[in-house]
């Protein structure tokens, strides 16, 4: 039916009666490739949706193009008359075209009717014909028909077919239809149309030729004012959907709906002249709508199985990042008020985490909150013991501080008393939650007796000769991290243990780079000295503005050395509980995304301090959260030429 070079995504279809499998990927294609403001499919929706809802998009796209990349109205209604024929002999089980090969299938299995397929037609052949609106009900008419049937589909295929969430959902689709109507009035104007309301326009004195004519006034200005008010009354009243349904489909309509909010945004931030030019929304502005949305969420989330409050209110007010994710109390055989204390116990712990203002802070929800609490626990506990490193300056002091820790710590593991006025600060409030999660999985103390060690390493050692040397440091503050969150995480094989090392020390090396100008000014050279000599680096090198040639290739040695790490002891994901790993790639892709990030900017670590933005963060997040977490896609690209930008703002440790 179609003429050859007629349609540009007609280019890549395969033949009339091509396998399932040709038409799947054909549609997959479609769907990832073809321009969008948001993703067609993102890990957000279930991944046993993806392919029908590929096919399903791929059946809309189609059918838009033919009513719009086609000139001539005549032969444009004509081909949609054919797409209406391929619908019904697709709803007949005799399916030709790839596009309805594979959405036969999706049509079965979700049990879809074919009124919504339909009605998008009739929208498409009204577009051929009317080009203009007299009234705000002739277009709400129209969206009816060019919208609606979308959210409907999207409905059907996630199994809703109620009547108050379609209700929902066709305000949410016109409202998402209004909003790219008042964006795109510069791009319809060049195919002949406005569906500006022409009554409302004449209302505040612009006619139908000043807007052919491209004319910006105030009054152009008033009149898209009252357009964007009728279109967020709309969205606000489609906006209890996203309740309505599971979580994972909940997240990506809100993110619709703030989608189309923010494109109302761009309007009248633009001072709504789209006559001449079209607002749109930045991948940035995306990921920061999808981070707020996961935020929002992970908050919802925390209020809903937070245990009950009182202790540790003292603790609002810690800073950076250390560990990972916590668990709740486990004796079983516990009086009542043991049970409460370790209870109350956590619950610090958790205020502790939450106070810190950690990046991961909301990545300990992609655990189940039985591991969560007890990742809880390690936080707060080496935040505590971070504190006491960092604060101040009397090294007896500090050295005194870390060795009542390790005494309360040992008193909290044998049960053994011990006198208030010699118990740290913090340890009364921290330590029972700590100790149930040792106990629940079997973690050994000497892992946190060496990262206490390594805390006061930080406080005498100021350079290392050797790598060995270095790497015992790394160990101290970072592997026992890497170590005490694996036994958290589940683990059966015991190389588990000695791939946490590996990440622990790839983690550290990569902090080590990123901070070699700021650990120097603060008296320390983290690199070792083997490592300056062969470069013919020397200290100093590390207080100047910008990294001389030696350094660069000092730190890009490092770097080889972090990578080597972090690919040996990718392998952990596999070896780990399947529901703790979507926590165990995000960190480790977070990391490695911030080396990428560095060698990226080839090693210019002395001036503003390499991060991630707060969106891209997120966007690990949601992608640890719902997509596919594999060894394969652990890492990010640390090719030269391929690197993509990333990082973790972290501090000196890497817990």
């Amino acid at each position: 039916m179609l003429r050859p070079n007629e349609l540009a995504l007609a280019a890549n279809v395969p033949p009339p009666g091509c396998s399932i499998d040709a038409a799947q990927k054909y549609t997959r294609w479609l769907a990832t490739h073809h321009y969008e403001n948001f993703n067609v499919v993102s890990w957000l929706l279930p991944k046993e949706l993806h392919q029908h809802f590929y096919n399903v998009y791929a059946y809309c796209r189609w059918a838009d193009d033919l009513g719009d990349e086609i000139p001539d109205g005549n032969r444009a209604v004509e081909l949609l008359d054919w797409w209406e024929r391929e619908l019904n002999a697709c709803y007949e089980d005799k399916p030709s075209h790839a596009v309805f090969i594979t959405l036969r299938e999706t049509v079965l299995a979700q049990d879809i009717p074919k009124q919504p397929f339909a009605d998008l037609l009739k929208a498409f052949r009204q577009d051929q014909f009317v080009k203009r609106y007299e009234n705000w009900d002739a277009v709400i008419d129209y969206c009816v028909y060019s919208a609606n049937p979308v959210g409907r589909l999207v409905l059907y295929l996630c199994g809703y077919r109620d009547a108050e969430r379609q209700h929902l959902s066709d305000c949410t689709c016109t409202a998402l239809q209004l909003a790219n109507f008042w964006q795109d009035v510069s791009r319809d104007l060049e195919k002949g149309r406005i569906y500006i309301p022409l009554d409302i326009a004449a209302s505040h004195e612009v006619s139908e030729a000043d807007i052919v004519a491209k004319h910006f006034t105030d009054a152009y200005a008033r009149l898209m004012k009252e357009l964007i008010a009728r279109t967020r009354v709309l969205f606000n009243e489609g906006l209890p959907l996203a309740k309505l349904v599971d979580t994972r489909l909940s997240i990506d309509l809100e993110m619709f709906s703030r989608g189309g909010l923010a494109v109302l945004d761009a309007i009248e931030s633009s001072g709504y002249n789209t006559l001449q030019h079209r607002p749109s929304i930045t991948k940035t502005k995306q990921a920061g709508l999808l981070g707020r949305l996961l935020l929002a969420h992970a908050a919802t989330k925390l209020n809903r199985n937070r245990v009950p409050t009182g202790v540790g209110a003292k603790y609002a007010t810690p800073p950076a990042p250390k560990s990972k994710v916590a668990d709740k109390p486990s004796s079983p055989a516990a009086s009542t008020s043991s049970a409460l204390t370790i209870s109350a116990s956590y619950d610090s712990c958790l205020q502790i985490a939450k106070a810190a203002h950690s990046n991961f802070y909301y990545a300990f929800f992609l655990l189940p909150k039985s591991r969560r609490d007890g990742i809880v626990a390690l936080y707060a506990f080496m935040r505590l013991i971070d504190d006491v490193a960092d604060e101040g300056e009397d090294v007896a002091v500090k050295q005194k501080g870390l060795a009542r820790w390790r005494a309360a710590l040992d008193a909290a593991v044998t049960g053994s008393p011990l006198p208030p006025t010699a118990t740290p600060q913090g340890a009364a409030e921290v330590l029972p939650a700590l100790v149930d999660t040792m106990n629940r999985y079997k973690m050994p103390a000497r892992y946190l007796h060496d990262l206490i060690s390594g805390a006061e390493m930080d406080l005498t050692v100021r350079d290392y000769p050797t790598f060995d040397r270095l790497r015992e440091y790394c160990y101290r503050v970072a592997g026992t991290v890497g170590l005490t969150c694996t036994h958290v995480f589940g683990f059966t094989d015991q190389r588990a243990l000695d791939l946490a090392e590996k990440l622990g020390l790839a983690f550290q090396l990569t902090n080590i780079i990123r901070d070699v100008h700021d650990d120097y000014a603060l008296g320390r050279v983290y690199i070792p000295q083997e490592d300056l000599e062969r470069y013919n680096v020397v200290h100093e090198d590390f207080s100047r503005r910008e990294a001389t040639l030696g350094v660069r290739e000092l730190l890009r040695f490092e770097a080889d050395r972090a990578w080597q790490n972090y690919k040996e002891g990718a392998e952990l994901l596999g070896l780990i509980s399947p529901e703790s790993r979507g926590t165990l790639w995000l960190l480790t892709h977070t990391y490695s995304a911030l080396l990428a990030r560095i060698e990226s900017l080839d090693f210019a670590v002395f001036g503003e301090r390499v991060r991630l933005s707060r969106a891209e963060k997120m966007l690990f997040i949601a992608q640890a959260r719902f997509g596919r977490v594999t060894e394969e896609n652990i890492l990010e690209k640390c090719d030269r030429d391929r690197r993509r930008s990333g990082g973790t703002r972290g501090r000196r440790r890497a817990s």
